[in-house]
């Protein structure tokens, strides 16, 4: 999927025809919008598309602005009346901090695309290749037929793994693996709660709920500095991310500052974890709920690699699994929740957006709206297809989003997910067990509620 420059929409409409977006019903006194936010966040979204393109929301004390059509949100990305920022963001800068690439916006952002682009260019990815299959073989290797997994446990640890040990070039043992997937899973859901319910004395009270929280955070940025320490101790220098990172300047020529170091780290390792993670956690609910695209994925494996293990260099060649994945992707996105803010007077759509507004829209709603796709609920990896794929409109699928905030590990993570699933469904059947659930737990990504599976051999 390509990304082609848009007009800006500011230059279609005069002031004197903007119109104010029309408000959601269901508010709640004091919470607004947020108790729905909470309740039922995935329907609440996906239903103000009847209300328009444009909807206002109250969150707490906040007017905020929800984008329901593709168009738009594309817009929205590409315009520069728009910055990372707002409730997302402001949660998440507790994770990120505010000086890694995640959450800067303006020369800063381009300076730390520039120092960690070069790792993800399409040339660098197959040096990458040895280690993926490494990882995705090595989980077939660990599960035993009728055994139970633990699909949250297994897919944090292979997203965690590929990541350290192509992009920190460090030996990620399974402890760490471990302590990454427990203290993520504890702050994601944390900052979602904190996202569409602002009430911050609340959340410094010293409540269980606070408490678990706070260690959890304190114990990833411990995990984080113990990184960068052992690289320095070592006096290596490898040619991966973080050597970049420990020898990038700023813009004086100055070396980066230790903060801006330890948020790069944060923001390369934790968030990429957290969503292919739960992008394999999908991949597997997919294997088992659709044994028929599981045959057909083991079925192109074999026709391409004649019955030996899949490797990287193969990876181009599983169209069908790689449409799988995006279908995946598209029925259930890591990332369900986007924010933006107005940086001036503007407009989107024809709506009068004011400067400060903070701008939502949902990737799960857009990807799954009934005017976009056909049979939009139904598992169907052959629409993505040539012949097919152009009839979604442009920007209703974005799994990486568009513009200068695109996801810059695109092709890595397709690459690695595609050859997981590959080489998973190539040796096992799946059947879910007594005590899974896979239904969708809401945080600040999706995953299954506590997926749980048995492989069969082939």
């Amino acid at each position: 999927m390509t990304v082609e420059s848009v007009k800006p929409e500011s230059q279609i409409y005069a002031e004197s025809e903007l119109r104010e977006p029309p408000v959601a019903g269901g508010r709640v006194p004091l919470l607004g919008h947020g108790w729905k936010l909470v309740r039922d966040p995935l329907a609440f979204m996906a239903a103000l598309r009847e209300h328009g393109d444009v909807v206002r929301l109250r969150l707490g004390p906040k007017t905020v602005y929800a984008v329901t059509a593709p168009h738009l949100t594309g817009a929205l990305a590409l315009s520069p009346d728009f910055k990372i920022d707002g409730p997302l963001w402001e949660s998440l800068e507790g994770l990120l901090g505010k000086e890694g690439v995640a959450t800067a916006n303006g020369p800063r952002h381009r300076r730390q695309r520039r120092t960690i682009q070069p790792a993800f260019r399409l040339d660098a990815i197959p040096a990458y290749g040895p280690i993926m299959e490494e990882e995705a073989h090595a989980l077939t290797v660990r599960w035993r037929p009728g055994e139970t997994i633990d699909c949250t446990s297994e897919s944090f640890r292979v997203a965690v793994r590929i990541a350290a040990r192509c992009l920190l070039r460090g030996d990620f043992m399974d402890e760490r693996a471990e302590r990454l997937c427990i203290a993520l899973a504890t702050v994601f859901r944390g900052m979602y709660r904190r996202m569409v319910i602002p009430a911050g004395p609340l959340y410094r009270l010293p409540l269980p709920s606070n408490l678990k929280f706070n260690r959890a955070l304190a114990d990833l940025h411990l995990l984080v500095d113990e990184i960068i320490a052992e690289r320095r101790a070592s006096g290596q220098k490898p040619d991966d991310l973080l050597t970049a990172l420990l020898e990038a300047k700023d813009d004086n020529g100055e070396p980066i500052g230790e903060q801006e170091i330890h948020d790069q780290v944060v923001a390369i390792l934790t968030p990429g974890s957290e969503t292919i993670a739960s992008t394999v956690m999908w991949l597997l609910q997919v294997l088992a709920e659709h044994p028929e695209h599981a045959d057909r994925v083991a079925a192109e494996v074999e026709s391409v690699t004649g019955g030996r293990p899949v490797a990287f260099a193969d990876v181009r060649a599983l169209r069908h699994t790689n449409n799988v994945v995006v279908e995946a992707m598209r029925l259930r996105p890591a990332v369900w929740i986007l924010t933006r803010r107005a940086v001036a007077d503007t407009e989107l759509g024809g709506y009068r957006i004011p400067a400060g507004a903070d701008i939502v829209y949902s990737p799960y709603a857009i990807q799954r709206d009934p005017k976009s796709y056909r049979d939009n609920l139904r598992f169907d990896p052959d629409r993505w297809l040539p012949e097919r794929a152009q009839e979604v409109p442009k920007y209703a699928m974005s799994p990486f989003s568009v513009g200068n905030r695109k996801c810059p590990s695109d092709h890595f993570s397709m690459a690695q997910l595609t050859l997981i699933t590959a080489a998973v469904a190539s040796k096992y059947r799946f059947e879910q067990v007594s005590g899974s659930q896979d239904g969708t737990r809401v945080g600040i990504t999706l995953r299954p509620h506590n997926l749980l599976l048995k492989p069969v051999a082939r």
